[in-house]
């Protein structure tokens, strides 16, 4: 992450003024802390996937469609929490740029099974390296048993809710 952002973190926050503004209680707040931090990590993969210009979404998404070939729409907006009214935009576009397709399920013509495309497939497999590079990156500012612990914690909060 540049300095500039994770300064922005910091308990007083700077103005483009140049004026300290404290934040008072908000750096003690979980839910603060999770979307400063979730923004950041955003930032970070954003940065990281231009070259395959994949968004966290879309590259989720390609996940899923590779380890469940055939999976329906509604399955994959059940798995990452995603609306179908959200997803249809995104399927599309990964439709337009050739990295995935649906093809017609015989016994339920409302119904598309998702496949990825060759290029999906290519285009996956260097998103995993650039991700492994990206996670590297955490792992060395965190350790790999902060990462670990971190990633406990995370799976708690999302259990809860």
């Amino acid at each position: 992450m540049p300095k500039a952002k994770r300064k922005e973190l910091n308990e007083d926050a700077e103005t483009s003024a140049g004026r300290h503004v404290s934040l008072g209680p908000l750096t003690g707040y979980l839910g603060y802390a999770l979307r400063r931090a979730q923004m950041a990590a955003v930032m970070e993969f954003l940065d990281a996937f231009k070259e395959v210009d994949l968004r966290p979404t879309q590259f989720a998404v390609l996940i899923i469609i590779s380890e469940n070939p055939g999976v329906r729409q509604t399955e994959v907006c059940d798995a990452l929490g995603i609306q179908k009214a959200n997803f249809v935009p995104l399927l599309n576009e990964l439709e337009r740029r050739g990295l995935a397709l649906r093809k017609s399920v015989a016994a339920d013509r409302r119904s598309s099974a998702l496949h990825l495309t060759p290029l999906g497939n290519v285009t996956l497999q260097r998103a995993h390296a650039i991700h492994e590079a990206y996670e590297n990156r955490f792992v060395s500012r965190l350790g790999r048993r902060g990462r670990d612990q971190l990633l406990a914690l995370l799976n708690k909060v999302m259990e809860a809710g």
